[in-house]
């Protein structure tokens, strides 16, 4: 019998998602040479290598790649069974892993995290920023317990509870605040700012303004929206940004602010989470109390357009 603890398992699976000694190792909360010295003993039980070290970046073994997806099943019903127990304790308590994607989080997350706490006075809110992709990859894997991204997701794994609604503005130099607003196949010929790959938000300004088969003439890319928005009070083209930013980032460089003509983009966010998790029923509970708080949020944002999320039938 092979006896394989739990903390090795953890340790593997965070050195097969970093794929970096030093990175999982942070990431556990533990030394290097520590992370280094369990993953020989995990090595010299299974009497085989399951990491290759020769290359520059780490790369599991084969038999490496095939305990991982054991790992990641075992992990992922040990933490079930964590939150069976957490069901019948009435009101939930304890660690919630909730992912953000990065065009939310700055503006809706510390608010956010204040109010969950006047609802959930023990809940440990551990929030995680990135994109959707990477959310999603750790939530069904059951590295996150929620997440806030943009919907629908055709995740069949995943239940989506639709929190708010908001449309795209058009961020351009103060300057320009006179001028007629470009519709999209103006904006095509513009010097547009978009954020890179990797985020949604990218693929629905790409999808409203039509570029998935004739790129702008002059596309520039950011890495955050008050990147894009900093950019263009410089004076160095136009972006799009969702109406939450607004207040903010319309705050931080000279530009003006204008609607889109109609139909104007928009998007949906909401909040999903596993279907299979046991907590699947508190975690419904957590989004309608965001979705009270999303209602009360709609008029703090002056003159944006934010408004709780309807349905489309």
């Amino acid at each position: 019998m092979i006896n394989v603890t739990m903390k090795q398992l953890r340790y593997f699976d965070a050195l097969a998602r970093h794929r970096h000694f030093g990175r999982a190792a942070e990431a556990c909360g533990i030394s290097q040479p520590a992370l280094s010295i369990q993953m020989k003993e995990l090595e010299a039980l299974f009497g085989a290598p399951l990491i290759d070290r020769s290359a520059r970046e780490i790369r599991l073994s084969g038999l490496g790649e095939e305990l991982i997806i054991r790992a990641h099943s075992i992990l992922r019903a040990v933490d079930e069974l964590e939150d069976l127990a957490r069901k019948s304790q009435g009101p939930l308590a304890g660690p919630l892993r909730l992912g953000i994607i990065p065009t939310v989080a700055p503006y809706l997350l510390p608010d956010l995290i204040k109010h969950l706490a006047a609802h959930y006075p023990d809940l440990d809110v551990r929030p995680r920023e990135t994109v959707t992709q990477t959310l999603i990859r750790d939530l069904v894997d059951g590295r996150l317990d929620v997440a806030v991204v943009a919907l629908p997701m055709s995740e069949p794994a995943l239940f989506e509870a639709p929190l708010l609604d908001e449309e795209f503005v058009l961020v351009r130099p103060l300057e320009d605040a006179g001028k007629p607003v470009p519709r999209p196949e103006t904006l095509r010929e513009m010097r547009l700012l978009l954020l890179e790959e990797g985020h949604c938000f990218r693929d629905q300004a790409i999808s409203f303004c039509n570029l998935q088969s004739s790129p702008p003439r002059d596309l520039m890319e950011g890495s955050s929206l008050s990147t894009l928005v900093q950019m263009v009070g410089a004076g160095i083209g136009v972006t799009l940004i969702p109406e939450m930013a607004v207040p903010i980032e319309s705050r931080s460089a000279p530009v003006s602010i204008a609607r889109l003509p109609k139909p104007r983009p928009r998007r949906r966010i909401g909040m999903v989470w596993r279907q299979s998790s046991p907590l699947a029923d508190k975690f419904g509970q957590i989004a309608q109390v965001l979705q009270d708080f999303t209602k009360s949020r709609t008029s703090a944002f002056g003159g944006t357009l934010m408004r709780p999320a309807q349905s489309d039938g």
